[in-house]
């Protein structure tokens, strides 16, 4: 999971610095795999302007520019750039300055019998996007000597943490804000989401067409039509949100629907309405059915993948891929707009059959907010009619959200059983009420309460959940260690004696300089049996790999 402090502090009020977020994101269990902070990388670069650039002396295409960076005296650089002129504002890297994108460092040099004291970059050379037949030509009020990535809004670290796979409130810029906050790091930022009355009756239905038995497949499913969108290029502060983690901007529809993915984590999808034949049904897919994806693959269906078709036939991979046949393009003016809850073992169970990797999957197989359905899809049509234009019709909603939470009989004394620390009541209630839990039976005194965790954690199903709840706020840190025991009369010696000398034997072995080969106790059948092994009470009844099926029979 990708975003940048920008995009954080849109959801989180805070004056935390950057080291303090990262430090408290990984000890809340929100591990910080790597920050990309472009001002670090971009700081040696200056805004510069020409004041005088004539032609070198020994050669046709180079000038020598007396170039001021804002300080005391101007430099001289030669420079082969050919929009190099007097009076353009530019930028400079000083000797030392290491050059990203040509892996080398700025040093000063003697160009052609001229010396050269620095260098004026192209958008290429510093790795960015933009003109490259030349130097920047940055606008005239660019501030001379000021840091040209604070100038330019390229001062903003891109974060990217590690998600568990029971973390799916966290796949959201907002989840994590959310979290911070908790952790007491800043306050969230939390704007209401009104409800948009509709001009107009939504003229395309759908119907969810499963048995009984499966009606857990796909519990809710909401359609928005709005009409006369004038579909086009986003906003600059959109396509920046997307590209600011790896994401291409495509047209303003499909952009809103990635932002809220990443965003709110809710994965929306909006079909071109004119594209979209009679009614939706929301069903199993059939042997022998097929459908030419968004990513230009054609996949083979069956009845265990879920499917949205019209009269035409299937249009969508339920949760995981939009068909092309029904996306928005630049053509598009009647967009509907579906939010839908999909079962995450069947969404799995997709992806993995189809071998698809997407953002919708990633977030559904996981298991998102079945509260923020409706709302979700209220943002999406606010972002829609801002952006797009349009007239909205009234909802249409299919099924409900479920609501599967459970309450669950907690007693405080657990935190110190599972943990070995000892923590008032009241800040245990406190950290459980900073992450949306509500907490009943709760008394100044009380030993036991009744817990109900927020709709955004489904992956909380028990008292040990609760407690990993507590201590992650609390602080794993405050923890004291507590050697185990190692040797008593009753117990006995830890190790055996056979143990103890296999250490030794190791530990003197590599004192040496010998190194210990750790290799694999599996082996392919082919070569089990070259060797005298491949009997079958060695093989495997469940191997992980088909080239690893039997025990290894010798250590050759």
């Amino acid at each position: 999971m990708k975003f940048t402090l920008s995009w954080l502090k849109t959801h989180l009020e805070t004056d935390a610095p950057l080291d303090v977020i990262v430090e408290t994101l990984t000890r809340i269990g929100l591990e910080v795999e790597h920050v990309d902070n472009p001002a670090e990388k971009l700081a040696p670069f200056r805004i510069a302007e020409i004041l005088q650039a004539e032609p070198h002396p020994n050669a046709d295409r180079l000038q020598v520019c007396k170039v001021d960076v804002g300080e005391a005296e101007a430099l001289q650089v030669v420079c082969g750039a050919p929009n190099a002129r007097e009076g353009l504002k530019t930028v400079f890297a000083a000797p030392g300055a290491y050059i990203p994108a040509k892996d080398f460092t700025i040093a000063k040099g003697i160009i052609r019998g001229v010396e050269s004291g620095g260098m004026m970059c192209s958008p290429e050379e510093l790795g960015l996007e933009g003109d490259s037949s030349g130097i920047f030509e940055l606008s005239p009020d660019a501030p001379v000597g000021q840091s040209y990535a604070l100038w330019a809004g390229l001062d903003d670290p891109l974060i990217e943490i590690n998600l568990t796979p029971n973390r799916a409130d966290a796949a959201s810029v907002y989840g994590i804000a959310r979290d911070l906050a908790a952790a007491g790091l800043g306050h969230l930022i939390e704007t209401p989401i009104g409800a948009i009355a509709g001009a107009f009756p939504c003229p395309v239905e759908a119907r969810l067409d499963f048995a009984h038995d499966d009606a857990h497949l796909a519990p809710l499913f909401a359609l928005r039509l709005v009409r006369g969108v004038k579909n086009g290029q986003s906003p600059e502060w959109l396509r920046n949100r997307l590209k600011s983690i790896g994401l291409r901007p495509i047209n303003a529809l499909v952009d809103i629907t990635n932002f809220l993915t990443f965003d709110r984590g809710r994965p929306l999808h909006v079909f071109d309405a004119n594209k979209v034949s009679g009614n939706l049904v929301v069903r199993r897919g059939r042997s022998g059915e097929s459908l030419l994806a968004l990513d230009g693959k054609t996949y083979a269906l069956n009845e265990n993948i879920v499917v949205i078709a019209d009269e035409n036939g299937v249009e969508s991979l339920a949760g995981v891929m939009g068909g092309e046949a029904s996306g928005c393009d630049e053509a598009t003016t009647d967009v509907l707009i579906e939010s839908a809850l999909w079962e995450p073992a069947n969404i799995a169970q997709t992806g993995r059959k189809l071998g698809i990797v997407s953002d919708a999957r990633y977030r559904f197989e996981r298991g998102v907010d079945p509260a923020f359905a409706l709302p979700g899809l209220e943002l999406a049509t606010r972002l829609v009619l801002d952006l797009c234009g349009g007239a909205p019709s009234e909802l249409f909603v299919a099924g409900h959200a479920p609501d599967d939470r459970q309450t669950i009989d907690f007693a405080y004394s657990e935190v110190e059983r599972l943990t070995g620390l000892k923590l008032e009541p009241a800040e245990m209630a406190g950290a459980l009420e900073k992450l949306g839990f509500a907490i009943a039976g709760q008394a100044s005194n009380a030993e036991r309460v009744h817990v109900r965790a927020p709709s955004w954690r489904p992956d909380i199903e028990g008292k040990a959940d609760l407690v990993e709840e507590i201590i992650r706020l609390a602080g794993l840190d405050r923890i004291t260690p507590v050697p185990l025991e190692r040797e008593s009369a009753i117990s006995g010696p830890v190790l055996t004696l056979l143990q103890k000398r296999v250490r030794g034997a190791r530990r003197a072995l590599a004192s040496r300089g010998m190194v210990e080969a750790v290799t694999w106790s599996f082996v392919a059948k082919a070569q089990a049996e070259i060797f005298g092994g491949g009997a079958p009470e060695l093989s495997l009844a469940n191997p992980i790999a088909s080239d690893l099926s039997d025990m290894r029979p010798s250590l050759l």
